[in-house]
């Protein structure tokens, strides 16, 4: 900028005849109001080549000028954010009550400059006279004497750009001369504004800090849960619909609270209502949304809608707050009266009265006397596909989850810890413990290690069948009383090799293949083919740290059972034959994968 400014000073000081012509032999100049300002005789050609070349740099010059008043407006225009710092670097006047100047008005202030300063233009004079004049000229005006002050300190400032403390920049514009000016609001000492006493101008420093050229923008807000889990809402309303052989009530009975796919984790789960005693202190340690289908063909109906009944009005008022029922019943054992929806528990149940479940002969249940298997898969699946949360607990009645899982659970998942980045899909396995009959269910993992050591806990089912619940790096897991609050994924394992008949209950999602419903729990390994989907897809078992499940008291010993051993061989021959061979198809084959 500074070589076009003073370009265009030199022309006008040495080029002030604008216009010619020849007359009558004679060369004729004119100035720029048109008066003859010098003539000449008319030369042989040599003196007309030089006047063309003479015209030929007026031409120049005009658009020269042009072109620089453009480049004026320009940095008016781009120096405007500069001066709303208060700083009064001469390109406008701005608002009249001290705001700061619009570009428009720069660009008019320059403008008016450039005029005043080219009338109290000398007739002659070198570059450097040029430069002085405006202050030695009593009849300069105070518009030239701003542009002066601006082209000088283009000319023959320097400029010095330097980072501060705090991240922003300091501009430091220095000028020739005697005096200082120092300051970061447009403020000087001596010489501010007009000609300096001296006749020279002052050399200024004028500091300039702004944040705004490098503030850069700030980073994004950190991903919500409910960005991260991504996922759509469920109705919850009621209806009936079949399934299979079964005829399902979805949502019969709803709960006060409900929450968004995102919010919290569903504990799903199954029974009859001989099983119902499990439900408060389940829910008590969960305290969250609860997904539970029950099994109530024939006559066992009735008694399944009073002990409903009996648990929102005589238990802990969780069960009315988080717990959904739907009930569902085979097709050929229709109970004989199905009340509506909007029909049930119009009167409280009388809690003086014992539970309708306590007590309960189950040989003498319309099921045990109609020999009819109980359905499992069927009440597994029925509540998985109704919960309305992403994230689903699909577990037993009789496993008490510990306390706290849900909003430690979520609060990994926002995390992000690296296992959860991991491609391979997922699922996050709790450990399973049993525990002496009458002894506290363990609320924390340092009570349950504690009880481990001393032989009142131990893993599930370890008396029955070892292999279905031995847990990779379990011996680890048990070793570590972990205090700390929180869960973090302990070890990543796969159900293969001395853990190929592992069936792990697990926090998944509703992606997660389903259970097979040709299966019964008198049959046993209900959840082994499940076990080998997720196998077979490749699926990580993230497990848990600081969460278990722990069964109601009471450690279970094999019992020899001779009908259920029968029905065992025949689900076993089920599975070899019929859906194995499916499960390949459907899902590949994938060596080290089995049921």
């Amino acid at each position: 900028m500074r070589g076009i400014l003073k370009e265009y000073m030199q022309h006008a000081a040495r080029y002030r005849y604008l216009d010619w012509s020849i007359q009558g032999g004679r060369v004729e100049c004119y100035d720029s109001a048109g008066v003859l300002a010098a003539s000449s005789p008319k030369n042989p050609p040599a003196r007309a080549a030089e006047m063309w070349s003479i015209s030929r740099r007026g031409w120049c010059l005009r658009l020269s000028v042009v072109l620089n008043v453009a480049v004026l407006f320009y940095l008016a225009a781009h120096l405007a954010p500069f001066d709303t710092l208060g700083l009064g670097l001469g390109l406008g006047h701005g608002d009249p009550l001290g705001g700061p100047p619009t570009p428009l008005e720069e660009s008019q202030a320059s403008s008016r400059n450039l005029a005043s300063y080219d009338a109290a233009l000398p007739e002659s004079g070198t570059a450097t006279e040029l430069l002085n004049y405006p202050q030695a000229s009593a009849s300069a005006s105070a518009a030239s004497q701003d542009f002066y002050q601006s082209v000088r300190s283009v000319f023959d400032g320097t400029t010095y750009f330097h980072a501060t403390p705090n991240g922003t920049f300091s501009t430091t514009l220095r000028l020739p001369g005697n005096g200082s000016m120092t300051g970061d609001s447009g403020a000087s000492g001596s010489g501010q504004g007009g000609a300096h006493p001296s006749g020279h101008p002052p050399t200024s420093t004028l500091n300039i800090t702004t944040s705004e050229s490098t503030t850069h923008p700030p980073p994004p807000p950190a991903p919500t849960l409910k960005d991260i889990v991504n996922c759509n809402d469920k109705s919850a309303r009621h209806y009936l619909a079949q399934k299979g052989d079964f005829w399902v009530l979805y949502n019969y009975v709803t709960p006060a609270k409900s929450f968004r796919c995102w919010e919290s984790i569903t504990y799903t789960t199954h029974a009859d209502y001989s099983f119902l005693d499990n439900l408060p202190p389940l829910v008590e340690r969960w305290r969250g949304p609860v997904s539970l289908a029950i099994h109530a063909p024939g006559t066992d109906f009735a008694p399944t809608l009073n002990t409903i009944n009996y648990l929102k009005s005589c238990t802990t008022p969780l069960v009315n707050d988080y717990v959904t029922f739907h009930i569902y019943f085979n097709s050929q054992h229709l109970p004989k009266v199905i009340p509506k929806k909007h029909t049930l528990f119009t009167e409280p149940y009388n809690c003086s009265l014992p539970p309708p479940y306590a007590n309960v002969n189950t040989s003498t249940m319309y099921k045990s006397l109609k020999k009819i298997l109980y359905p499992v898969n069927v009440g597994r699946n029925i509540a998985r596909e109704a919960a309305t949360t992403h994230y689903i607990l699909a577990s037993d009645i009789e496993l008490y989850p510990s306390p706290g899982i849900i909003p430690d659970f979520l609060e990994m998942v926002q995390r992000q810890d690296p296992p959860l980045r991991r491609k391979n899909p997922k699922v996050f396995p709790l450990s399973i413990f049993e525990i002496e009959a009458k002894m506290n269910v363990p609320r924390h993992k340092a009570e349950l290690v504690a009880m481990l050591k001393n032989g009142s806990a131990i893993p599930f089912h370890k008396k029955v069948c070892t292999g279905c619940h031995k847990v990779p790096k379990s011996k680890e897991w048990m070793a570590k009383a972990n205090r700390n609050k929180g869960l973090r994924v302990f070890h990543i394992g796969k159900r293969t090799g001395e853990f190929i008949r592992w069936e792990p209950i697990y926090i998944g999602t509703h992606s997660d293949p389903l259970y097979d419903e040709r299966l019964s729990w008198e049959g046993k390994s209900d959840k082994m083919t499940q076990g080998y989907a997720l196998c077979a897809l490749d699926y990580e078992f993230q497990i848990l740290d600081n969460a278990f499940l722990v069964h109601k008291p009471g450690i279970k010993t094999l019992k020899k059972n001779p009908a259920r051993d029968m029905l065992t061989r025949k689900t076993n021959t089920l599975i070899q034959k019929v859906i194995w061979p499916e499960l390949k198809i459907l899902y590949g084959f994938k060596k080290g994968c089995s049921v």
